[in-house]
C-alpha cells in the first residue's frame, strides 16, 4: 500500500524518562513519514513560562490562574521538532535543570493538564498522515483511542546511565535518585498519572540498543497499518 493511501495511524508512546522514548519516537516517525509530538516539551514550555514570569511554583492555584495565558506552538516535523512560547523559540531553555526540577509540580496542576491535553488532541487529530505522540499519559488519557499504544520501560540503572550521558557531567547515582523521585511524583499524581494502558504493548529497553528498540516499534506500527 502506498503511503498516501494508508489511513493515518496514531501511535502513543509512553513511559518514564530515560527509556529512549524521544529518540525512538522521533526515529520511528521519520522512518515511517509520520508527524511527531513531544508532549514533555509542552509541559516544559509551560513550566519555563511560569518560571520566567515569576509564578510561585509551590502554589497550584497561582499556576492554575495563568495556565491559559502562554501561547504554545509545537512543530511536528520529526527531523526538526520546534517549540515556541508566545513566538519565542524555547527548545534550548526548556532543557535546563531549573525547568526540569519544576516540571512535575507544574504538570500536576489539573488546569495545566487540561490545557495541554486539549493542545495535544488537536495536533493528533489534525495530523493528515498520522503521528507518533510521546509522553506519560498519552495512551491512558490524551489519546485513549490511539491505533497503537506502546509503553517503554527500562531498569532505573539503565535509565540513569542514559540520562547522565545526555546531561553532560551528571552523576549517575544522583540521576538515578532524581529519576526515581520523578517517577514517584508522576505515578502518584491525581490527574493523569504515568501509567501503562491496559491495551499497550510493553517494550523493555534495558538490554536493547536504540536501533533495536526503533526496529521493534517500526514493526509494530507496520503490522498495525497492515491490519494484523
Amino acid at each position: 500500500m502506498e503511503n498516501g493511501a494508508a489511513k493515518p495511524v496514531i501511535v502513543a508512546i509512553d513511559g518514564p524518562s530515560g527509556t529512549g522514548k524521544s529518540s525512538t519516537s522521533k526515529a520511528v516517525a521519520a522512518q515511517l513519514g509520520l508527524s511527531y509530538l513531544d508532549t514533555g516539551a509542552q509541559y516544559r514550555a509551560i513550566t519555563w513560562w511560569m518560571v520566567t514570569n515569576g509564578i510561585d511554583i509551590e502554589d497550584p492555584s497561582a499556576i492554575a490562574a495563568v495556565a491559559g495565558k502562554p501561547e504554545i506552538v509545537s512543530g511536528t516535523d520529526p527531523g526538526n521538532p520546534t517549540i515556541t512560547v508566545d513566538g519565542v523559540d524555547v527548545s534550548g531553555p526548556i532543557r535546563t535543570q531549573e525547568v526540569t526540577s519544576k516540571v512535575s509540580a507544574v504538570s500536576a496542576v489539573p488546569e495545566v493538564r487540561a490545557r495541554i491535553t486539549e493542545l495535544q488532541r488537536s495536533l493528533a487529530t489534525s495530523a493528515e498522515i498520522g503521528i507518533v505522540v510521546e509522553g506519560r499519559d498519552i495512551g491512558t488519557t490524551v489519546l485513549p483511542d490511539a491505533d497503537l499504544k506502546i509503553f517503554l520501560t527500562a531498569s532505573p540503572e539503565a535509565r540513569a546511565a542514559r540520562r547522565s550521558g545526555e546531561l553532560k557531567g551528571a552523576d549517575v547515582h544522583a540521576t538515578r535518585e532524581a529519576l526515581i523521585k520523578r517517577d514517584a511524583a508522576d505515578s502518584s499524581r491525581k490527574t493523569s498519572p504515568l501509567a501503562k494502558a491496559d491495551d499497550a504493548v510493553e517494550v523493555d529497553t534495558t538490554e536493547l540498543t536504540l536501533s533495536q528498540v526503533i526496529e521493534c516499534v517500526v514493526t509494530l506500527v507496520e503490522e498495525k497499518r497492515a491490519g494484523k
